[in-house]
C-alpha cells in the first residue's frame, strides 16, 4: 500500500515491535468512525486501474444512517447512504468482457445493490412471501370500518402468538403504537395491500463454471425465512433455491455451481447444515455445543468459532478434528490467505484485544490491539499484496502489512516457554520397597529375565502337550481330523429326576455329508437311566444343526450327580471321532421328596 506509516504517537498505538513483529504498522486512526462486521469489509479493484480499495459497509451507530464508505489509502473515498443495515458485502466478475471490473454486491434489508465503478447498477429484490390469510381478512375489515382498532390489535396478538406464518411488517409495526396513535395508523395503511417481505442474513460467491481467479461468480444469498438462493450474475434469476432448518449467519462455499459444489451454512440454531448440488435439503449436519460466532473454510476444513471461546475443526462430513481454546470471547473470525507462500490461516478476534492467527490447531502469530477487534479482512490493498484490515470495537481503523521476509511457523505466537513447564507435578516420594526393587533389578536384572523365559517355555510346552492329548483321545467336542468334521454341543435342561438332554450336532464341511455315526452314552448305572446308551445317527447335511434328544434319569436320592460322556463314532472303528462330558446337576425333585 502506498500510504505513508501514520506518525501518532498516541499512547493506544498498536503494541507492536516492528523490529521483531512480523508485521509493519502503515496506519491507525482511533477515532476513525468505522463500525461494521467482517462480512460487510471487500476488497477489490473497483476501477480496473490495479488499484485496491476497501469497501465497508457501516453500520452507523447511534441513531446515524447506515452508509457505504469505499476507502483509498487510509482515507475515505466516496460515501453514500443506505437505506437498511448492511448485512454483507462481496465483490465478483458478472461478464468476461475487458477490462475486467469486479461489481460490488451490498446485501441490505430485502434487496442485493449491486454497484459497477461505484455506481448504482442493479437492485434485486427478494421475492414476496404469502402473507398469512388471517392477517389479510382483519385489515379488509379494517378497511370496510368493520373493526375498531382496539379490537384489531387484539386479533392480530392472537394470530402472532399461534399461527405459524409470521406477521408483516405494518402489523408487527401496528402492535408497538400506543392507543392514541393507533386509529390514524389504521386510517394510513387500511387501503395498502399486506405485503410480507423476508431480509437477507448472510451472503457469499460461488463460482460458476471455472475455477479460476478471474472467472464468473454467483451471489449465495441466505434469508430470514431459513432459505438460501444463488443467483445468475448476468440477469439476476434465482438459479436454486434451498430450505434450511434454521435461519443462515454465516455462508462458506467451495466449488462451482455448474460442475459440483458444497455449501456450509452455521444458523441460528446451532447447527452446521451441509449442501450439495441438486440438494435441496441439507444432506450433513453438525450440531454444536454452543451459538457459532464465525465460520472459515480452510482447504477441506471448516473452522468454526463458538460462544464456548474455543475454535473447531470439521470435515465436510461433520468429523470433529481438533479444538483449540481461546484465552477471551471471540468476537470475529476471517481468512488470511497469503498466496505467494500457498498459506491459508484463520484470524480470531479476541475479546481481550489480541488477534490470533491459526493454521489448523497451531497458533501461528498473536497480533496485539489497544481495543478489541470487530471485524478483520486480509488482502491486497493498494499495491501491497498481504494487507491486514482490522476495525476496532470504538471505529478505530487499524492497517498493518505483512512484511515481505515474514514467515510463519508454528508456534510463532508464543513468547518464552509454555506456562505448563511452570507447573510443578504432585510426583509422590519413592518408597523403601520400591527402591530395594529397583536395586534388585539393576543387580540381577539378567537372570530375572532368564527365569521369565524359562518360565514361559515351560507354560507353552504344557499348554501343547495337553492340547495333543485332547486330539488323540478325542476329548474335545470339535473333531480334528479334516475328513470328518464335526461339532458337538450339549444342553441339560429339567430339575430332575428326569432330565432332558439335548446334543447338538453339525457338519461344518463345505460339500460331504456324513454318514454311518453313532452317539454312545458312558456312565454310572448306579446314578443314572437311559432309554438307549447307544442309537444311530441319521445323515448329517452340510451347514445344518441336528438337535438329537434324550431322557436322564437320576436314580439316587441322596443329591449326588456324575459326568456322563457323550462319545460321536464311525462304524466299524473303535477310536471316537470327538467326545463330550457333561456335568449332570444335582436332582432336586428327590432332594425335596
Amino acid at each position: 500500500m502506498a500510504a505513508a506509516r501514520s506518525s501518532d504517537s498516541d499512547g493506544g498505538r498498536a503494541e507492536s515491535n516492528e523490529a521483531d513483529s512480523k508485521w509493519l504498522d502503515a496506519h491507525y486512526d482511533p477515532v476513525a468512525n468505522i463500525h461494521t462486521f467482517s462480512s460487510c469489509l471487500a476488497l477489490a479493484d473497483l476501477h480496473g486501474d490495479g488499484e485496491y480499495k476497501l469497501v465497508v459497509g457501516d453500520l452507523g451507530p447511534g441513531g446515524q444512517q447506515p452508509r457505504l464508505k469505499v476507502l483509498k489509502g487510509p482515507a475515505v473515498l466516496t460515501e453514500s447512504p443506505l437505506p437498511a443495515l448492511p448485512a454483507a458485502a462481496a465483490t465478483f466478475l458478472m461478464e468476461q468482457h475487458e477490462p475486467q471490473a469486479p461489481a460490488l454486491a451490498l446485501a441490505s434489508g430485502p434487496c442485493v445493490y449491486v454497484y459497477k465503478n461505484l455506481r448504482p447498477y442493479f437492485k434485486f429484490s427478494l421475492p414476496l412471501l404469502p402473507p398469512n390469510p388471517l392477517e389479510q381478512d382483519l385489515w379488509h375489515q379494517a378497511k370496510e370500518d368493520r373493526i375498531d382498532p382496539l379490537t384489531l390489535k387484539e386479533m392480530l396478538e392472537g394470530i402472532r402468538e399461534k399461527a405459524e406464518v409470521p406477521l408483516s411488517v405494518q402489523s408487527l409495526r401496528f402492535l408497538q403504537l400506543e392507543l392514541s396513535e393507533m386509529e390514524a395508523f389504521v386510517n394510513q395503511h387500511k387501503s395498502k395491500s399486506i405485503k410480507r417481505q423476508t431480509v437477507i442474513t448472510a451472503m457469499t460467491t460461488m463460482k460458476k463454471n471455472l475455477a479460476d481467479e478471474d472467472a464468473i461468480s454467483c451471489l449465495v444469498v441466505g434469508t430470514e425465512d431459513k432459505e438460501l438462493l444463488v443467483l445468475d450474475p448476468e440477469a439476476f434469476t434465482i438459479l436454486a433455491k434451498m430450505s434450511l432448518p434454521s435461519v443462515p449467519v454465516f455462508l462458506e462455499v467451495s466449488g462451482q455451481f455448474d460442475v459440483e459444489f458444497r455449501l456450509a451454512a452455521a444458523c441460528r440454531n446451532g447447527n452446521i447444515y451441509i449442501l450439495r448440488r441438486d440438494s435441496k435439503h441439507p444432506k450433513y449436519c453438525i450440531e454444536l455445543s454452543a451459538q457459532p460466532v464465525g465460520l472459515v473454510r480452510i482447504h477441506k476444513v471448516l473452522v468454526v468459532g463458538s460462544t464456548q471461546d474455543s475454535l473447531h475443526g470439521f470435515t465436510h462430513k461433520g468429523k470433529k478434528l481438533w479444538t483449540v481454546q481461546m484465552p477471551a470471547a471471540i468476537l470475529t473470525m476471517n481468512l488470511l490467505e497469503q498466496r505467494s507462500r500457498g498459506l491459508q490461516a484463520v484470524m480470531a478476534g479476541l475479546a481481550n484485544g489480541e488477534v490470533r492467527i491459526y493454521r489448523d490447531k497451531a497458533l501461528l502469530n498473536v497480533i496485539h490491539t489497544p481495543d478489541p477487534v470487530t471485524s478483520l479482512c486480509f488482502g491486497r490493498y493498494g499495491r501491497e499484496d498481504n494487507t491486514l484490515i482490522m476495525t476496532t470495537r470504538g471505529g478505530g481503523l487499524i492497517i498493518k502489512i505483512l512484511k515481505r521476509t515474514a514467515v510463519f511457523t508454528e508456534g510463532g505466537g508464543e513468547v518464552g516457554p509454555p506456562p505448563a513447564q511452570a507447573m510443578k507435578l504432585n510426583v509422590p516420594r519413592k518408597t523403601r520397597l520400591y527402591v530395594d526393587q529397583t536395586l534388585r533389578e539393576r543387580e540381577a536384572g539378567t537372570a530375572m529375565h532368564r527365569a521369565f523365559q524359562t518360565d514361559l517355555y515351560l507354560l507353552r510346552l504344557r499348554a501343547a502337550r495337553a492340547y495333543v492329548q485332547a486330539l488323540e483321545s478325542s476329548l474335545n467336542p470339535v473333531s480334528a481330523t479334516v475328513r470328518e468334521p464335526l461339532k458337538l454341543h450339549a444342553v441339560v435342561q429339567g430339575l430332575g429326576p428326569t432330565f432332558k438332554l439335548t446334543l447338538h450336532l453339525q457338519n461344518p464341511s463345505t460339500a460331504r455329508p456324513a454318514l454311518g455315526l453313532l452317539i454312545c452314552f458312558l456312565y454310572n448305572d448306579a446314578l443314572y437311566a437311559l432309554p438307549r446308551a447307544c442309537f444311530k445317527v441319521p445323515l448329517l447335511v452340510p451347514g445344518l444343526n441336528y438337535p438329537l434328544e434324550t431322557f436322564v434319569e437320576s436314580l439316587s436320592d441322596k443329591g449326588i450327580s456324575d459326568i456322563i460322556k457323550v462319545l460321536v463314532l464311525r462304524e466299524g472303528q473303535s477310536a471316537p471321532l470327538l467326545s463330550a462330558h457333561i456335568n449332570m446337576p444335582a436332582s432336586e425333585g428327590l432332594a425335596a421328596a
